[in-house]
């Protein structure tokens, strides 16, 4: 097998890779997901590599690569191509793995000229909610990875498989503990921010769509979800898998991945794949016609409150979108579905105002400003926003420690009766955000 690593070359604006197999092949690209490193596709690369030029890369942190944390999923794509360029990398097939999948839908978006076919495995137009994500980035921030790490085998495996495999187990674990926490929470962020359900019908290259039957991270919904908006997409769903299905499955994966690249890359771009059945290593997986998927909820930016339209504008939607971002979606979808005609004037205010203009200014950054505002909560007694802004205050990077500090500060200049209770609410919420799940 030809390899060839060059790790030592990574920098801010590119990935660490590998590549394997003859450089004058087709390239292929696999992207890991989160927590994972280029390592989980081991067991596909013997016979990709008979086709392809196989480069695999990790994200920031993940395997021993740099800590260069990336904002969002366009920003990995941005380092990714980068990489590529670096390799000599024109045109390429591309297949990645949940957060992999994120990556390799944005560069069919914004790189549709060098994407020559795509793979999404385990993948999502939208992964979960933004509140969640950024409630994982809390809990990392406050406890390290530890418990993420020990709760991987039970979202990335069977039972059945984890059982049976417990050296694969332990290796999942030591993955997720050794990956960099600032840029895991950086990944949590940028999977927070991805959202791409109004875009699919923009894909134009070959898609196929791999999904485990007993995934509960990504369902089966949100890979028909993906087959549904995506012009020329087919499905295959592998029985009794779940996240990780190439490392659970990989004699089906493999089988799946060599059928689809070797169609789609001699099919003209944007030539229909047919829907046919596929046979693969056992347990076979199956393609079908997606079902009708559910109705999608509209993206956040566009649950605007009922004001006239004279008042949307740029700096209301961004006081909208850093609404959300610091208070979270559950909170402002509340106040959204309680404002009427009574509340609604006060709304499109504070939105415009606090939001859209004081907490986007550049003078202070977002963990600043909620230390202003939970001093200013305390002095004034207003406890039930106190206990909101202690929540964004962790979201905004705030470790507890540093709350309580806040907190002690505040009792020799708001009052000793107003930091008490203050450090009731606080003790709560901090109890309740960073306590981990399970």
């Amino acid at each position: 097998m030809w390899e060839r690593e060059r790790v030592s070359e990574t920098t801010v604006k590119t990935l660490q890779f590998r590549s394997d197999g003859p450089e004058d092949a087709p390239c292929l690209v696999l992207g890991a997901s989160l927590g994972t490193t280029w390592h989980m596709w081991d067991r596909q690369i013997p016979e990709l590599t008979r086709h392809w030029r196989v480069v695999r890369f990790d994200l920031p942190g993940h395997g021993g690569s740099p800590a260069y944390p990336a904002a969002s999923v366009a920003e990995l794509a941005d380092r990714l191509v980068a990489t590529l360029d670096v390799l000599g990398v024109e045109r390429f097939g591309y297949a990645g793995c949940s957060i992999g999948g994120a990556i390799g839908a944005q560069l069919a978006l914004t790189r549709p000229q060098r994407v020559t076919s795509l793979a999404l495995i385990s993948s999502s137009p939208r992964y979960g909610t933004p509140d969640s994500w950024r409630q994982r980035g809390v809990v990392i921030r406050t406890n390290g990875l530890d418990p993420i790490a020990r709760t991987s085998p039970e979202r990335w495996f069977t039972p059945g498989f984890a059982g049976a495999q417990p050296a694969i187990v332990e290796w999942a674990v030591q993955m997720v503990r050794t990956t960099d926490p600032g840029c895991y929470i950086a990944a949590c962020e940028a999977m927070a921010s991805f959202d791409v359900r109004s875009s699919l019908q923009r894909i134009g290259v070959p898609t196929l769509v791999v999904a485990g039957s007993e995934d509960q991270v990504t369902p089966t919904t949100d890979a028909r979800t993906l087959v549904a908006g995506i012009p020329d997409a087919s499905l295959a769903l592998v029985p009794g898998t779940s996240h990780l299905a190439p490392v659970e499955q990989p004699a089906a994966v493999t089988e799946l991945l060599i059928r689809h690249f070797t169609a789609a890359w001699h099919d003209k771009p944007g030539a229909a794949t047919p829907q046919t059945a596929i046979g693969a290593a056992a347990p076979k997986p199956v393609l079908g016609p997606a079902a009708p998927p559910p109705p999608m909820a509209p993206a956040a930016i566009e649950s605007g409150l009922a004001q006239p339209e004279a008042v949307r504008g740029g700096v209301y939607e961004q006081g909208v979108k850093v609404r959300r971002e610091v208070l979270g979606d559950a909170h402002v979808d509340r106040v959204e579905a309680d404002t009427d005609d009574f509340t609604g004037d006060f709304q499109e205010f504070i939105t415009r105002y606090a939001w859209g203009e004081m907490w986007t200014r550049g003078g202070l950054d977002r963990r600043t400003r909620s230390i202003i505002t939970l001093t200013a909560l305390v002095a004034r007694g207003h406890q039930d926003e106190l206990a909101l802004h202690t929540r964004a205050a962790l979201r905004n990077g705030l470790t507890p420690t540093e709350i309580k500090e806040v907190l002690l500060h505040t009792a020799v200049y708001c009052g000793v009766p107003a930091a008490n209770a203050a450090f009731a609410v606080a003790q709560r919420v901090i109890r309740e955000e960073t306590t981990p799940e399970g």
